[in-house]
């Protein structure tokens, strides 16, 4: 493997990680929003 190729990969590690965690955030903030619909 190529450095860049190794560099590029940490990149696509490092945004997929960011991504996943917006991901989560949403979710959960979407499942919140659910259940105090549910409770109103």
């Amino acid at each position: 493997m190529e450095t860049s190729d190794f560099k590029r990969l940490k990149e696509l590690e490092a945004e997929n990680r960011k991504l996943k965690q917006m991901f989560a955030e949403l979710s959960l903030k979407s499942q919140l929003q659910e259940e105090i619909i549910k409770k109103l």
